[in-house]
């Protein structure tokens, strides 16, 4: 379908802005998807693709303003996603934090829920950038306002209950959005969501310290000391790497050996970010080939991850960890007689450096003191040996009808599935009683595994 004009989407804003009743989509039940959808201002359908039997699945964008304050901002398209259940279903809203995935795929609440599910690719990420970029316009409010906008124009379509969902800095949107409306839905689920309040004062290093098994922990630790050894040996596997696939070091991080630092340093954060002590036999013996130790961190980190061409994508989380999110303060002591360079995986060292910043220590405080004073109708799901479960949410004497759950032995893919049988069986009644389906609920309830939808690989991701 042709897109349309960003005047037509400035018209449409104007439309929204003014308190304009949007036209009359009650019966949208017996009509065409595609005829619902047309009748709401700023939103385009760019097409739709191959779904399972019973779903649809649409890409669409939506006209937004670069500055919510300001209408005459400008505007850019936010991209988005619709898996379509039935205008009945109680609706899902997804953010990632970052990009919107390409094909379909259902978060755990559009499974426990059989419901609709609309992704929101975050401002600033993939396709939803303004041009020119205006960094400061890269804020919580902004997107918390997107979200806003987006709910309140799809729930004219969408007339049952809404739930919003997100993973990681997903979960963080999802807990933000929230804050800034908090009558847009009837419930948040965030999962692995790190609240880092105090971004001085965080427990990261402490968690480290103590997570898994002491041997597993000597082995990491044995392992990153032997790389740095060999430093020379894995910075020529890695530049003939670099030179076959055209990557790159010099424009952020500031070179290829300073790109191997990072990732070695980040190996002991991510192993237990992405695997665990299933994990365990995987770490080589510091007698292992260097091949073996290269291909361990490469499995674990990436080294692609550190290079210009990876760190691209994720410049706009850097920014955002550098200026209101906050960010892990993870000292390498076991490894700093070893280290050439200082400050690694500083957001300031992963942003361009032409990109201005200034961190806002108070901005996770305000979001903070709702969760505990003012919050509702919230389930926080933690893994046990997620690194950044180290700073979680936590309810306050205020928070109503909530729950923070950890999975025993989990990581940052856990869910509410991994949880004990009792907690897993009340965080799901919780779910479904916020979206209107019922309070009874077990696994066997939900909509069942479905190929395709249901087996996306945990992304690899900075957060």
């Amino acid at each position: 379908m042709r897109r349309r004009s960003v005047l037509t989407g400035f018209a449409a804003y104007a439309l929204l802005g003014s308190g304009t009743v949007l036209p009359a989509v009650a019966a949208a039940s017996g009509r065409r998807l595609n005829e619902a959808l047309e009748t709401v201002p700023g939103l385009t359908v760019v097409g739709e693709h191959t779904a399972p039997r019973g779903f649809r699945f649409l890409e669409l964008d939506f006209v937004q303003p670069v500055d919510h304050a300001d209408p005459a901002s400008g505007l850019f398209r936010q991209r988005l996603t619709l898996l379509h259940r039935g205008f009945e279903r109680p609706v899902v809203a997804h953010t990632s934090g970052y990009d919107v995935p390409e094909g379909p795929f259902r978060a755990e609440p559009t499974r426990l829920l059989d419901a609709n599910q609309i992704s929101i690719e975050h401002r600033f990420f993939g396709e939803s950038r303004p041009n020119p970029v205006d960094w400061n316009e890269l804020t919580i409010r902004q997107m918390a306002a997107d979200e806003h906008r987006i709910i309140r124009v799809l729930g004219e379509v969408y007339r049952a209950r809404w739930i919003t969902t997100g993973a990681s800095k997903g979960g963080m949107t999802a807990i933000y959005h929230r804050c800034l409306h908090p009558h847009d839905v009837a419930g948040t689920i965030a999962y692995v969501a790190p609240n880092n309040v105090d971004n001085e004062r965080d427990h990261y290093d402490e968690f480290l310290a103590n997570v898994g098994t002491a041997e597993c922990r000597a082995a990491l630790t044995a392992l990153q000391r032997q790389a740095l050894i060999r430093r020379d040996e894995l910075v020529a596997r890695l530049r003939a790497r670099a030179a076959s696939q055209g990557f790159t070091f010099d424009r952020v991080i500031g070179g290829i050996e300073r790109g191997l630092e990072m990732s070695v340093v980040d190996t002991r954060f991510a192993f237990w970010q992405y695997r665990g002590l299933t994990d365990r036999d995987a770490i080589p013996a510091t007698t292992a080939s260097t091949d073996a130790i290269y291909e361990f961190i490469d499995a674990t980190v990436g080294f692609s991850f550190y290079t210009d061409q990876g760190i691209r994508p994720y410049v706009p989380y850097y920014y955002q960890a550098g200026t209101q999110l906050g960010w892990p303060h993870v000292t390498p002591t076991e490894l700093e007689d070893l280290l050439h360079h200082e400050q690694l995986l500083h957001p300031r060292g992963l942003v361009p450096r032409e990109i201005p910043m200034r961190f806002r220590p108070h901005v996770m405080d305000r979001v903070d003191r709702w969760v505990r004073y003012a919050g509702q109708r919230l389930l926080f799901v933690y893994g046990e040996n997620d690194p950044w479960s180290a700073e979680p949410f936590r309810l306050g004497p205020g928070t109503r009808d909530s729950a923070v759950r950890t999975v025993p032995g989990g990581n940052h893919g856990s869910e509410i599935a991994g949880l004990a049988d009792e907690q897993r069986r009340q965080a799901i009644a919780a779910v479904r009683r916020w979206a209107g389906v019922g309070e009874e609920a077990s696994l066997l309830d939900a909509q069942p595994f479905l190929p395709g939808l249901d087996d996306r690989p945990m992304p690899h991701r900075p957060l």
